[in-house]
């Protein structure tokens, strides 16, 4: 039995008294104070609204530690969750957002904050834009066991959060330090003496234009609509090339960006790049890469930026040969794919853990109400 199972059973087993959260928290709302923008003057403590800090101003009105809930905007997630903010030290509240504070030897403010994160808080919300009320916030009802009970819950998901932070932290932290080993070689590998022949692009590579379409001219599909970035704008149910094919985006945030795909894909808004016999795409996809803030320094446009596709084709690239160019790519592929392994686990290591935290706090957080 566990410490949490033995302190239930000694202390309520018969389930726990449900109360309204307005009984069991100080509500400071009668003490925000809301200041426009260009009323604001620039400092240190952070200005809250109602999805967090919105700015930082040079005081304060609030010292401690606080659980801030949207009141009006941004109020309820996705899943019909509450948006909350933990807020610690010295801070200032604006209007949009509920401030609370804990209400001594009854409910731990912290046992609150994870309750109020797995409640589904859409029967509170009223009009448009979307609002909770302070008459409805003070009538949220929250299962409220005893002291020891709520500590021990605290420590439990206290510790959770904890681990999650670390692992996210050692994850991006490698992933970082794979990211630096792959650039040095790349910049290594690619550097070369003057016995190695120069041409520009446009004499080893064919440059095709993607062909311009919007979403709402493409149907539902299962093949990836290249516009700019490593990911698929959306999917459609068809594609304008096949194969092996190297994509830079032409306009844009993304304007610039080299892409390498080998599958069926619609590429709208950018250049896709074959290349001849005499370079392998693997080599150029690197030595692309490795030229990656040249071509963002291609962009061009007081709008929308763009880069040129007589530009892009007249830079110069080293051509060793394909024998070197094929060791080349192999040795920088196998550094690419440590890096993309990496860059996929890691965001799949990180929901996978935020899976099993709401799992198992939703299981500590579920009473059975005293009486009922």
């Amino acid at each position: 039995m566990t410490k949490l199972e033995q302190l239930i059973k000694e202390l309520c087993p018969d389930g726990v008294k449900y109360k309204a959260l307005g009984d069991v928290v100080e509500i400071l709302d009668s003490q925000r104070k809301p200041v426009t923008k260009k009323d604001r003057q620039s400092g240190i403590y952070p200005y809250y609204g109602a999805n967090g800090i919105q700015d930082y101003v040079n005081d304060y009105i609030f010292d401690g530690t606080f659980l801030l809930m949207g009141e009006d905007g941004s109020v309820i997630n996705k899943d019909n969750t509450p948006v909350l903010t933990w807020a610690t030290g010295k801070i200032w509240v604006n209007n949009h957002a509920h401030i609370m504070s804990e209400k001594n030897d009854i409910a731990l403010l912290r046992y609150i904050y994870f309750y109020l994160s797995t409640l589904d808080v859409s029967q509170y919300v009223r009009g448009t834009p979307p609002k909770i009320n302070q008459q409805q916030l003070r009538s949220i009802r929250v299962p409220l066991p005893p002291l020891p009970v709520q500590r021990e819950i605290v420590r439990i998901l206290d510790n959770f959060t904890e681990l999650t932070a670390e692992l996210k932290a050692e994850l991006k932290a490698e992933l970082k330090a794979r990211k630096k080993q792959y650039e040095y070689y790349r910049d290594r590998m690619l550097t070369f003496e003057d016995d190695v022949s120069r041409v520009t692009l446009g004499e080893v590579a064919r440059m095709l234009r993607g062909d311009y379409v919007t979403k709402k001219q493409t149907n539902p599909g299962n093949i990836p609509v290249i516009l700019g970035g490593q990911e698929p704008a959306y999917y459609c149910d068809k594609s304008n090339h096949t194969g092996e094919a190297i994509v830079i985006s032409r306009s844009g945030a993304y304007a610039g960006f080299v892409s390498y795909w080998n599958q069926p894909i619609f590429v709208t808004d950018g250049f896709i790049l074959e290349p001849t016999d005499n370079i392998t795409i693997r080599y150029l996809f690197h030595w692309l890469k490795n030229k990656q803030n040249d071509l963002y320094n291609q962009k061009r446009g007081g709008g929308v930026p763009h880069v040129r596709g007589t530009e892009i084709m007249e830079m110069v690239i080293p051509v060793p040969s394909l024998e070197e160019q094929a060791r080349i790519g192999t040795i920088l592929d196998k550094f690419d794919a440590l890096t993309t392994d990496i860059t996929i686990g890691l965001p799949a290591e990180i929901e996978a853990r935020r899976k099993q935290y709401e799992y198992y706090r939703d299981k500590l957080l579920t009473f059975k109400e005293a009486g009922a």
